[in-house]
């Protein structure tokens, strides 16, 4: 069997966990124990032995763990209506947090618990008879899924380098944050990570939040609801890894078609339809009317303008009741679907970057959904090298402020006066670097 083993770290990680894993369960047909429930659908489907291992009472537990340095996140699990379902020893908490910084998740306090989770993944992994990869929960502007998430990933490179790592992390957004270090946590963290990863989808809370006050009419959306929405979006990812079906992929199909280089690993990922409670059941969802959607602002993850750049590959994930009879008129359509975008979007590679995986196991809720993960480059000729789809948005939380500095006193004041007073007379000067200069209080 193709295992695949799941890390949440930080407050962040844990919390979209639950989310993920609560409806792991619900679609699995498994009670909040671990145990299946009489004529659940997975008692025929050895698919979900992927996410979950069998114990000898029959009781599935989850291949996860759990990971923050502070233990409040994970005393929610362990209280939770979720509690008997995970092992005890993959919930590990430390007696400290990182505070929002870096360098304390990953010099200092996270240095600390490095080993004691490394040597719980090493279980895990021995537990596992095929161990395909990890997948990393993290959050790029928090002290410990920035700072720990990257210490943890260096650490699974080295010792599982052949292995697929994918991140699903969360991007900090300008409009809803919750620090003012989460631009230069982020930044430290893709730096670091940026050789360790090999395919990472980002997620935008302000994205994400329009979405729940948009389309899905929540007045007041909530964590929870921002998580749930992030699950059913990891659901559909990982569906091909946990259900079985004739036109699945494997994980390794993942960076094979969505990385078309290695730096390029942040695909784009977008979700339709998104519909609410009351407007569900009066829509018609056909095959081109979700395909359009997919590549509409409104269903995005990450707040971003697509056409700024170039499509570099595509990936399509349609979940509906079907056969291989069936199945094969539907990809037809969705090939269909996707040959009228606008030639001027698409890069022409080397082999064909369009790819579909089917599922015969459709999502909890009513409407049939599907899921698109694109991979774009900003193609600017002033922008140098591109990371992926976000390239201005980095720019947007990247962006160089005035900042006005207050010196500690006025002993050091009085050392900086010669240097200051040389400063102003060559701005005076020099009208071309006004903007660039910054003079002490």
């Amino acid at each position: 069997m193709r295992e695949v083993i799941s890390i949440h770290v930080g407050q962040a990680g844990v919390q979209i966990g639950n989310s993920c894993w609560e409806l792991y369960t619900l679609e699995h047909g498994l009670s909040p124990d671990g145990r299946l429930i009489e004529g659940a659908q997975s008692s025929h489907d050895s698919g979900f032995s992927t996410f979950f291992s069998e114990t000898g009472q029959g009781k599935h537990v989850p291949r996860s763990l759990y990971v923050d340095l502070e233990p409040g996140a994970i005393d929610d699990v362990k209280t939770g209506t979720y509690r008997s379902l995970f092992h005890p020893e993959t919930l590990i908490s430390g007696k400290e947090d990182a505070a929002n910084n870096y360098a304390r998740g990953h010099y200092t306090v996270g240095k600390e618990l490095i080993d004691p989770v490394m040597d719980k993944v090493r279980r895990l992994a021995d537990n596992c008879t095929g161990l395909q990869g990890f997948f990393v929960f993290h959050s790029f502007g928090g002290g410990t899924g920035s700072g720990f998430g990257a210490l943890l990933l260096e650490r699974l490179s080295m010792d599982y380098g052949k292995k697929s790592k994918l991140e699903f992390c969360v991007y900090p957004a300008p409009q809803l944050s919750s620090s003012v270090v989460e631009p230069y946590n982020s930044v430290l963290t893709t730096h670091t990570t940026l050789e360790h990863s090999d395919c990472s989808f980002m997620v935008d809370n302000e994205a994400i939040y329009d979405i729940c006050k948009k389309s899905l009419g929540v007045s007041l959306p909530s964590f929870t609801n921002l998580n749930r929405l992030i699950a059913q979006v990891v659901s559909s990812v990982t569906a091909s890894l946990r259900f079985d079906g004739s036109l699945n992929v494997d994980l390794n199909e993942f960076q094979t078609n969505l990385v078309p280089f290695p730096r390029i690993h942040f695909p784009l990922a977008t979700f339709a339809p998104l519909l609410s409670a009351e407007k569900a059941t009066h829509e018609q969802n056909s095959v081109l009317e979700m395909t359009y959607s997919c590549f509409e602002q409104g269903n995005q993850m990450v707040k971003c303008d697509p056409k700024e750049g170039k499509l570099r590959s595509l990936r399509s994930r349609p979940r509906r009741r079907f056969n291989l009879l069936t199945g094969v008129p539907l990809v037809s359509s969705l090939v269909s679907a996707t040959s009228h975008l606008h030639t001027s979007l698409v890069v022409t590679l080397l082999r064909r970057r369009v790819v579909f995986a089917c599922f015969p196991i459709p999502p909890l809720f009513r409407v049939l959904g599907a899921d698109l993960t694109t991979n774009s480059t900003c193609s600017t000729p002033s922008v140098h090298s591109s990371t992926g789809t976000s390239v201005r948005v980095w720019k947007k939380v990247n962006s160089r402020r005035p900042v006005k500095i207050s010196l500690l006193s006025r002993r050091i004041m009085r050392r900086l006066a010669p240097i200051l007073l040389m400063l102003r007379t060559r701005s005076n000067t020099r009208h071309d670097c006004d903007s660039f200069t910054y003079f002490f209080a």
